[in-house]
């Protein structure tokens, strides 16, 4: 009558650890990207929106270049956005302190051509407008216009969160992840949350990057100031990346002897 108590106990201890090798692990779905729906989704070709048309708006810095064939020209149109010498870009804070900041009328001061409406107006039209303005002056000259304050912000469960600056026109939901070091193995990949600036307030789109389709979604391509969050996987407390072998054996081994010395 005395083994019986000693064989529910080996029982209940095989029976927690299968449980806990059953349970605490992640399992491979949660952690693969674009994964299909079904065997019949063989799709493999998806359409989306790459080119991103940014509107600037009151606040926003740009960075503004002229290139002419007369040096000084260059020099007076050059140095006036900030900082003394523009052409001398080494820095984020040089770009920052030497480009043109948007006023809350939505026109920036440039030089020979005085304020110019810029609110809504897309980079490539800011560029434009600002050409045909110094075409009244300058008979060969280029003009060269790019947005400074691209940020994105990348937190919860990614290895290196952070704000992140954007050196391109635009870029998407996996171009950002993969600067941030990808995701951990404890996201919870079919809810990426993103939060987006606009005229009213801010708004909030939930991506699932664990479909394929998510190819094709309109928030796909991140725009300026976008706050992506990746929340947690449910139960992140009580689960393993990889299994700990080494431990649970380890584990085993103490609690076999104890079993073993009590049955003495």
């Amino acid at each position: 009558m005395k083994k019986y108590p000693f064989l529910n106990l080996k029982s209940l201890f095989w029976i927690g650890l299968l449980s806990l090798f059953l349970t605490s692990c992640v399992p491979q779905k949660k952690i693969l990207y674009m994964q299909a729906k079904n065997e019949a989704d063989t799709l493999t070709a998806f359409q989306n929106q790459r080119k991103i048309n940014y509107r600037v708006q009151p606040g926003d810095n740009l960075y503004i270049r002229v290139v002419s064939m007369d040096e000084k020209t260059n020099l007076f149109l050059n140095s006036m956005g900030g900082g003394q010498y523009a052409q001398n870009v080494n820095s984020d804070a040089s770009v920052y302190l030497n480009s043109y900041m948007v006023s809350t009328k939505g026109t920036i001061q440039f030089p020979l051509t005085g304020n110019v409406y810029v609110k809504n107006l897309t980079i490539a039209q800011v560029k434009d407008t600002i050409q045909k303005k110094l075409s009244l002056y300058l008979k060969e000259s280029i003009v060269i216009v790019k947005l400074v304050n691209f940020n994105i912000t990348l937190l919860g469960e990614v290895r290196r969160p952070g704000q992140y600056k954007i050196y391109q026109n635009n870029i998407n939901l996996f171009e950002a992840v993969s600067m941030a070091g990808d995701l951990s193995d404890f996201a919870k990949r079919s809810d990426v949350t993103i939060i987006r600036q606009s005229k009213t307030g801010s708004k909030v789109f939930h991506v699932d990057m664990t479909r394929k389709d998510v190819l094709s979604s309109p928030y796909f391509y991140l725009k300026p100031n976008d706050i992506v969050y990746i929340p947690p996987l449910k139960g992140k407390q009580f689960s393993f990346a990889t299994f700990p072998y080494g431990v649970v054996f380890s584990a085993l081994s103490t609690a076999l002897l104890l079993i073993s010395f009590f049955k003495k």
